[in-house]
């Protein structure tokens, strides 16, 4: 009993010792049991690491943005935007479900054969430089923005390799009816880069009101008829290039504004070429006889003339310093301020000019702020070159030479002629705060001139024959003159007003380089006739008449008050 229990001991004590002798030869036993815990702890924590992120790159892989891939567009930056209408609701600009299609070299297992496909069903694809990218095995773009019939025709090659990456694009209803520097473009993340999509880019792409449509003053209809005909007097009469802008002469709402030549901004990005300039907002031109109207209706406000004040003795031409000046054809020695205007006469204007004088004509001048950038709601906008009032500055500038401004700048001054004398602001955008700024005339001197103006147009010596159109009481006044930076480049302008007895509205039409079109035949008073001379009264007069024609029923201006006293001015006759 006593070895048995001796040997229990011996037993224990055996463990006990063999425990102690392996902590004895390795001290830190039980700091290596805990790290290699610790290994397989972090070895199962980064093994559940690489099994999610793998699922998440299959997860990627199978859906439409493959953002994992260097240069990949996520469609998650891509931000909302409102619909952008016009004055009627109908849809101008929206985004879209699009898609960009893309290629993972890795997975094209037979690039000789994928090239070949691309060649046969996509031949417009730049294949040598496709073919050079698939070869350097970086993800690459094929197309971007493409449409659902192009998704098929590409997911059609059976190519493991094509990527589709989804994202919001920017739709252009109209293609090229609207400018890309007035409504707009956005590029690949939706942000504004020029026109109105720009300038109230955050107001475009407030979550709060991406339901809420924002609305332009523009009339599609109208924009349609007025660009249809101002392409096709670019074409009949072999132009460089023009533009037109019809505004409410009381609110300043501007209904259309064209320029051409244009594009399809469904298509372009960004543009360089200058003959894209936006010639209505960017363009700055003497505008030549236009300002007479600005002459004549500051002598009226000043009292120094009636309309039927004789100006006697007019020479054929004047000089101040070095500069003579001249009208284009003989006038009678004497002239009625009102014949001044309808016979746009130079000499006429400048001793209007001169009457007026140097102080008033500058005041004036300021007031109608013609020499400053347009305040309109985009940032493509023209700046006038400065004025030096120099010698002979009044003289030039009361014909309209020497002096530039924008066209828009031009059409809210006539605005102001025919409105009762306030001067109003231009807009391209619906509901507005503030449009009417202060006086310019007063409602007598307004009233006079939409009657002078009126009969530029109807009288038998007025320059403007060729707007009169029966029912609309247009009035205006033309312009010829030279391009301030390019004396090659010829401006033929055309300002109206109508219904002259209760005006309405504005419409400026000008062409770039016209030329003489030899074979027009002009119905001019009633008899058969080809053009004179290469004057904006046989172009751009031209043009705007057609245009009225086409647009006046859209506004309503043949309604029954002018209808009625249309017919009650035939009947006395």
């Amino acid at each position: 009993m006593k070895k048995k229990k001796i040997k229990n001991i011996n037993q224990s004590s055996f463990y006990f010792e063999n425990y102690l002798e392996t902590n004895k030869k390795n001290k830190n036993y039980k700091k290596k049991d805990n790290f290699q815990d610790r290994i397989y702890l972090l070895f199962f924590f980064f093994l559940s690491l690489i099994l999610i992120f793998s699922i998440k790159i299959t997860h990627l892989s199978l859906g439409k943005t493959p953002t994992y891939y260097k240069g990949a567009l996520s469609s998650k930056y891509t931000l909302a935007r409102r619909d952008i209408v016009d004055r009627n609701g109908i849809l101008i600009s929206r985004n879209v479900n699009s898609n960009h299609v893309a290629v993972i070299p890795k997975l094209v297992k037979n690039k000789k054969n994928f090239i070949i496909n691309l060649r046969l069903n996509f031949p417009e694809l730049p294949i040598n430089k496709i073919e050079d990218k698939l070869n350097k095995g970086r993800y690459f773009y094929l197309k971007k923005r493409i449409n659902q019939s192009e998704k098929e025709k590409f997911w059609a090659l059976g190519e493991k390799g094509i990527k589709f990456e989804s994202f919001q694009a920017r739709m252009y209803t109209h293609g090229n009816l609207f400018n890309h520097d007035v409504v707009g473009q956005v590029d690949y993340d939706n942000f504004g880069i020029s026109g109105i999509e720009k300038y109230f880019d955050k107001e475009l792409k407030n979550k709060k009101l991406l339901n809420d449509p924002f609305k332009l003053t523009l009339d599609t209809n109208i924009q349609y008829l007025i660009s249809k005909e101002l392409n096709k007097s670019i074409t009949t009469f072999k132009a460089t290039g023009g533009g037109a802008v019809l505004m409410n002469v009381n609110i300043g709402d501007i209904l259309s504004l064209v320029s051409l030549p244009n594009f399809n901004i469904n298509k372009r990005l960004t543009i360089k070429d200058k003959k894209f300039t936006n010639k209505i907002t960017k363009g700055v031109y003497e505008l030549g006889s236009i300002f007479k109207t600005f002459t004549v209706a500051l002598a009226l406000e000043n009292n120094l003339v009636e309309p039927e004040t004789i100006i006697k003795d007019i020479p054929k031409s004047l000089k101040c310093s070095i500069h003579k000046i001249s009208d284009m054809k003989e006038h009678p020695k004497n002239l009625s301020v009102e014949e001044i205007l309808i016979r746009s006469s130079n000499v006429g204007s400048v001793i209007l000019g001169r009457k007026i004088g140097h102080q008033k004509f500058r005041e004036f001048i300021d007031r109608t702020k013609l020499i400053k950038s347009p305040e309109l709601e985009i940032e493509e906008v023209g700046v006038p070159h400065k004025i030096k009032w120099d010698k002979c500055k009044l003289e030039t500038v009361s014909f309209g030479h020497g002096i530039t401004t924008t066209p828009v700048q031009a059409a809210s001054i006539y605005a102001a002629i025919a409105n009762g004398g306030k001067l109003v602001k231009p807009s391209l955008i619906q509901n507005r705060k503030s449009k009417v700024t202060k006086n310019l005339i007063s409602p007598e001197t307004s009233k006079t001139m939409s009657g002078i103006l009126r009969k530029v147009v109807s009288d038998k010596e007025g320059t403007a024959h060729l707007a009169d159109k029966d029912g609309y009481y247009v009035g205006g006044k033309t312009g010829t003159a030279e391009s301030y930076s390019n004396t090659k480049n010829r401006i033929n302008t055309f300002i109206s007003i109508f219904p002259t007895n209760k005006p309405k509205y504005t419409l400026l039409v000008m062409l770039e380089n016209p030329q003489i079109n030899q074979d027009l035949i002009y119905d001019y008073r009633g008899i058969k006739t080809k053009a004179s001379y290469n004057t904006s009264g046989w172009n751009s007069v031209y043009v705007a008449g057609k245009i009225i024609k086409k647009i006046g029923p859209i506004l309503a201006i043949n309604n029954n008050e002018f209808t009625n006293q249309y017919v009650a001015e035939k009947f006395n006759k």
